[in-house]
């Protein structure tokens, strides 16, 4: 017993020490001197980590959550953390288009620029309900109400350029399928369910590459990437067993944060654009990912569903 205990130590060990060698790191030390960052779902996780990191190099952040309360000691422990006592809160619930227009409505007041947006907040499987807005729940989060936000905020982002906008996908967009017909409505069944954050994450990459060709020209830049399989509030509705192993195996939050902020603030990405990165290398995405005309579709819809609301 003693003897298999200790193999599954070394195993594990060996893994870890594996899986900190080959992880991507950012380690250029680029600063943002006057140059403004919004980060949502920054209360937690790879958002939180990132906004820490981007407060480092001074820029002003702005925490974008839907919890007020988190958010704020979020704001407060990150101006602890570096010293940086630009940091803001301003509440955004990307599962309500109404949230989604009154915080634009507020940058758009409040600031003059917006140098760098980054889309991370996300949430994993839920319940299969349906918002205010009546869209599925993990739909709205994941791609519509990110898809909102960086349009309204995109005149602002482009009079500010040059500036980057990132999006956090996922390797899962792989196993995705995009639906026209019924991305807008709740799954029918357990299997299609299963796959709702899968296609979300698909959404988020066609999005990009689409979004990627209308800013040819305009100095502003998005791309997207893979954190890694992080241990984050995504898996806080998973047993308390199935929380633990992953907190034992999955990257840190610091760690999954390394290739967003790598797109936020390396200089030789400052021309790149429209690309997939995972572990700070650009690789290739999945062949869906490739079609122009699935990625027009998804966007009219997009546009169409989100105007009417």
């Amino acid at each position: 017993m003693i003897i298999y205990l200790a193999g599954v130590f070394v195993t594990y060990l060996t893994y870890k020490i594996y899986h900190k060698m080959s992880s991507g790191k950012c380690t250029c030390n680029t600063k943002l001197n006057n140059k403004v960052v919004i980060v949502t779902g920054a209360n937690t996780g790879i958002g939180f980590e990132t906004a820490k990191d981007l407060a480092r190099r001074e820029a002003k952040v702005i925490l974008a959550c839907r919890d007020q309360a988190k958010g704020i000691k979020a704001r407060d422990d990150i101006i602890k953390a570096t010293g940086n006592n630009n940091v803001a809160y301003k509440q955004l619930d990307l599962a309500s288009f109404k949230s989604v227009r009154t915080f634009a409505s507020q940058i758009l007041e409040t600031e003059t620029h917006v140098h760098i947006l980054i889309n991370n907040a996300g949430t994993g499987k839920l319940d299969n309900s349906l918002t205010e807005d009546n869209l599925p729940i993990e739909m709205q989060i994941n791609h519509f109400g990110p898809f909102l936000l960086t349009k309204l905020l995109l005149p602002m982002i482009k009079n500010s350029a040059p500036g980057r906008i990132i999006n956090v996908s996922s390797l899962l967009h792989r196993y995705g399928t995009i639906d026209l017909d019924n991305i807008h409505k709740p799954a029918k069944s357990w299997l299609q369910h299963s796959r709702v954050y899968s296609n979300s994450k698909l959404a988020n990459v066609l999005f990009t590459k689409r979004l990627s060709r209308d800013l040819l020209g305009t100095g502003v830049t998005v791309n997207c990437l893979h954190p890694g399989a992080v241990s984050t509030d995504i898996f806080r509705h998973q047993p308390t067993l199935s929380r633990f192993l992953i907190s034992l195996v999955f990257k840190t939050p610091e760690e999954g944060a390394q290739t967003t902020i790598h797109l936020a603030v390396s200089p030789e990405l400052c021309d790149v654009t429209g690309k997939y990165f995972s572990d700070c290398i650009e690789t290739a995405s999945s062949c869906r990912t490739e079609d122009k005309e699935l990625a027009d579709k998804l966007w009219e819809l997009s546009d169409k569903i989100t105007e009417k609301k």
